[in-house]
């Protein structure tokens, strides 16, 4: 029943079968399946079709209205278990962990060696949802955090944009009119933080995508002019000299720290922010 009640909770928020599919990492039949049960199970039509998407019905609202703090609560009931065992559940997004994430982590795993990490990556709405739900103990995530107020969140660093030339052919900023270029979609945490200084800086978005690294390789192979973090080019080991570094112009990817407020005085979460943190600082 939690987990029908879950999968209710993750088609609220995505919208659709196949997005709550994904996030689940079930087929989209299985999603229908558990969602039927629940229909079944309260003898009240949930969800309903518009258009391409799902939205919940009078009845469906109501109930994840109630479910959604008890979900967290329940969770929040094993979390003092899981640390005892010296697990911590850290969601990441996927541009962090597919780059220079994992040696920084590694880092922070040496100086806890008594602490399993336990990691998990998605995109940035989905690592803060569930950070939110109790799922996830930490998140580590792009973004800025005027939206998360519910959340303890710390800025770790500023990783500077940059641009990846057409075809890897040295290129420079025009002093009149905007460049175009192929960068990240709105879903994005990142796009939402730096969207007002892209403006400003006179770069336009004309082909957006889902993963900062099809953006990358769709440059080299010269589809256009990249926007991404200074991290994913130096990971695909890019001659930096070709690149226009837009840190010196402000134009930042924020990475940050998040945890529920309750989650973030536990020791042992305190101390991985504590290491985690400093490997920023040097």
């Amino acid at each position: 029943m939690i987990e029908n009640l879950e999968t209710l909770l993750i088609l609220a928020r995505t919208g659709t079968m196949v997005e709550a599919s994904t996030e689940l990492r079930i087929t989209q039949s299985a999603v229908s399946k558990r969602i039927s049960s629940l229909e079944r199970y309260y003898d009240r039509k949930l969800i309903q079709k518009k258009g391409r998407r799902v939205e919940l019905t009078h009845h469906g609202r109501r109930l994840v209205d109630k479910i959604y703090p008890i979900l967290s609560e329940l969770r929040d009931l094993f979390i003092d278990e899981v640390t005892a065992k010296g697990h911590l559940v850290i969601g990441v997004s996927d541009a962090i962990l597919s780059s220079w994430g994992p040696a920084i982590f590694h880092m922070v795993q040496d100086e806890m060696p008594d602490v399993k990490f336990v990691f998990h990556t998605h995109r940035t709405p989905v690592v803060l949802d569930r950070v939110r739900s109790g799922e996830f103990m930490v998140g580590v995530c792009t973004g800025s955090d005027r939206l998360d107020t519910d959340l303890q969140s710390e800025v770790l660093t500023l990783e500077p944009m940059v641009i990846i030339p057409s075809g890897l052919s040295p290129i420079k900023l025009p002093k009149k009119g905007d460049l175009g270029v192929i960068t990240i979609e709105d879903y994005s945490g990142a796009w939402r933080s730096f969207r007002d200084e892209v403006s400003r800086l006179k770069i336009k978005r004309e082909v957006s995508l889902e993963s900062f690294f099809s953006v990358a390789q769709m440059a080299i192979s010269g589809f256009g002019h990249g926007m991404v973090p200074i991290g994913v080019a130096r990971t695909l080991k890019l001659d930096e000299s070709i690149l226009i570094n837009l840190g010196a112009k402000g134009l930042h990817r924020p990475v940050r720290f998040v945890a529920r407020k309750s989650t973030y005085s536990l020791p042992l979460v305190g101390k991985f922010y504590q290491s985690l943190s400093k490997k920023f600082k040097v």
